[in-house]
């Protein structure tokens, strides 16, 4: 995206990519409780495997706590977060309003998606795209101001990402959709789980192609499944391919939770051999133990300790 050089957000998470080390960020789903006490302990969990760590914001359309408050509650356990910020459900209004709070208590990293879609009761706002809710971010920290033109007293400094989904669609298209958020303003991507590392493998030879792996970060989304029912579920996602292969290894394995660190820290070996992938973002459904116990078997502990870190 065009315009003068950003200042940086002096994250963890943006330090450790401008060092050239293999990235790792992880996540966190905030409770349907209004106790903090699930994402401390999910905090404490997690804690120095990963150098941030994402905040869902309403995962499948539900209910959950805010992203904006977990991020905070992760603040004061340690660990830098990674606000999510889906478009469904807040106008342009609402969301810069939390960009600019979300600064101002120390949250940096911003992720824009544009959020799992609600069943048909549930109202939906939509009113800016993912690559619109990007410019607008840029727009507030490269030149200060809001949507509309009003000028900030103090700008923020973010580090932005986004998401990007490979297998959803054609492989052309998917770049196409990668391109159109790296033009937007996107420091980092996530990728999609990532089950099938030959399709992926053959579609980030399409990105560097492009040279888009040269304009921002991309890290591969991993998914550690520990049962064949996890499995089956995942599997229906949009996005994501399981081989049979797959499927079989863990529906065979008498410990299918330890085959399912073993399959996700072998793609982590693998991934990180690909050109242009710069960090792993590791994912699991309610079982961040197996999220530290893939960084472990993979070789990813301990982080790397940064000077500065915000």
């Amino acid at each position: 995206m065009e315009g003068p050089p950003d200042p940086g957000a002096g994250t963890r998470l943006e330090r450790v990519l401008a060092s050239g080390t293999f990235a790792v960020t992880t996540e966190v789903t905030p409770p349907l409780a209004a106790s903090p006490e699930p994402v401390v302990e999910a905090a404490r969990t997690l804690r120095g495997c990963a150098d941030a760590c994402n905040v869902t914001d309403g995962p499948r359309a539900l209910v959950r706590m805010s992203a904006l408050a977990a991020s905070v509650l992760l603040l004061r356990e340690g660990l830098e977060p990674v606000l999510q910020v889906a478009a469904r459900d807040r106008n342009r209004i609402a969301i810069q309003a939390d960009l600019l709070g979300a600064h101002a208590l120390g949250v940096r990293n911003v992720l824009f998606l544009r959020g799992d879609e609600p069943s048909e009761t549930v109202a939906t706002v939509y009113e800016l795209s993912t690559e619109q809710l990007l410019q607008a971010a840029h727009r507030l920290r490269s030149e200060g101001k809001v949507l509309g033109g009003d000028a900030l007293e103090m700008p923020p400094r973010f580090f932005l990402g986004a998401t990007v989904n490979p297998l959803l669609a054609a492989p052309e298209d998917a770049v196409i959709n990668l391109r159109g958020k790296v033009d937007a303003g996107a420091d980092f991507l996530q990728t999609q789980a990532v089950f099938d590392l030959d399709a992926f493998e053959d579609w980030m030879a399409l990105v560097r192609k492009e040279w888009l792996h040269e304009k921002a970060s991309l890290l591969a989304g991993i998914l550690v499944v520990g049962t064949s029912k996890t499995l089956r579920f995942v599997g229906k996602l949009p996005g994501v391919v399981v081989p049979k292969a797959v499927q079989d290894r863990l529906a065979r394995a008498p410990d299918p939770a330890r085959e399912g660190v073993r399959l996700a820290a072998e793609a982590v070996d693998r991934l990180r051999k690909v050109e242009g992938i710069r960090g792993v973002h590791l994912m699991s459904v309610g079982r961040p133990d197996l999220v530290v116990a893939v960084a472990r078997e993979a070789g990813l502990l301990p982080r790397p300790d940064l000077p500065g870190q915000v």
